[in-house]
């Protein structure tokens, strides 16, 4: 899709307007305004303007915080809230592994697009999403899903959810720790664990090394370091980067302040491997009881948990989502 965007403002510049309808594309233009080049490269890109209007079309067609990963399907939907970032393309690869007739789709926050100012709390944004949800769907039956830091979003959704007589089926929660996690105590934990181990590993290699590589290794951790600062600044001179750096402030904020209440329904934790599960001691699991029904799936292996919804770790994880979804044998 890369150009599509700029090539359709400059067409409207030129009073060049564009529609689709189906696999068809229209266009109508002042006399003279679509030269010889143009008309080529109009031809050139005609599915990528093709699919970028479609796309369009379909997203406006949704209330503003529910994206279509997978819009058509006859199973009841999925809509899952992204990690702490906002980011709803998280889910791309696992849509990808799930069958053709199930419609998943993306929730994304107030903040990304600038329109609007993030959400500092959990209870604001189950609101936020349920309200949408309910225009879309007003009484289910459907699937709640969060990764991450969103899965404390997508806990009390589900929770909003079922006390305003939807049908939520299954809360789904890939890798998302407990809101205690996120809780200043553990993180200082984890942070000392951190920092411990890098040191560990710095020292081990230091000691292991003769002098002329032990130059090449301190220059290039320096190189990394700088790398690491001139990215920084280049997020803090990307207006879009800048958004997503405040809504994953507020989520943050947000998760951390959040106590979860009982949810009324079948809660479903799909977890990157089984020493994920042990981790970091008792902050890190849901409590059993907060839920009527909890069941755990685990990977295995290494698959750590920023990298399980990504390909080519994302397989099983779409496995233990398409089991716990089996539905009409539990």
């Amino acid at each position: 899709m890369n150009g599509v965007a700029a090539l359709l403002e400059e067409l409207h510049r030129r009073d060049i307007e564009l529609r689709v309808s189906g696999t068809r594309l229209f266009c109508s233009a002042p006399p003279g305004a679509l030269g010889p080049e143009l008309q080529a490269l109009l031809r050139d890109r005609k599915q990528d303007i093709l699919a970028f209007l479609t796309a369009a079309q379909s997203q406006a067609a949704h209330p503003p915080a529910i994206v279509p990963l997978q819009a058509n399907g006859w199973r009841p939907p999925i809509f899952g809230a992204a990690g702490h970032n906002g980011d709803v393309f998280c889910y791309r690869a696992l849509v990808g592994h799930l069958d053709g007739d199930q419609p998943f789709f993306g929730l994304q926050p107030p903040g990304l697009s600038g329109h609007s100012t993030p959400l500092t709390s959990i209870d604001e944004l189950a609101t936020y999403f349920a309200e949408q949800i309910r225009a879309f769907q007003p009484t289910g039956p459907c699937v709640i899903a969060g990764y991450c830091a969103g899965g404390a979003i997508a806990f009390e959704l589900a929770r909003q959810l079922i006390a305003q007589n939807v049908e939520v089926l299954r809360t789904v929660l890939f890798g998302s720790p407990s809101p205690t996690w996120y809780h200043p105590l553990p993180q200082l934990r984890l942070q000392a664990i951190e920092q411990s181990t890098r040191l560990a590993r710095h020292a081990r290699a230091l000691l292991a090394l003769p002098w002329p590589e032990l130059r090449a290794y301190i220059d290039d951790g320096r190189q990394r370091r700088e790398a690491r600062r001139s990215e920084a600044r280049q997020r803090a001179a990307d207006p879009v980067m800048v958004r997503r750096a405040a809504v994953e402030t507020a989520t943050l904020q947000a998760v951390r302040r959040y106590r979860p209440g009982y949810l009324a329904g079948r809660l479903c934790l799909i977890l990157p491997n089984h020493r994920w599960r042990h981790a970091h001691d008792r902050w890190l699991g849901w409590p059993p009881d907060l839920a009527a029904h909890t069941e755990e799936y685990c990977g295995t292996g290494d698959c750590e948990n920023d990298e399980m919804l990504l390909a080519p770790q994302v397989a099983p994880f779409a496995g233990f989502l398409r089991r716990c979804l089996d539905i009409d044998t539990r």
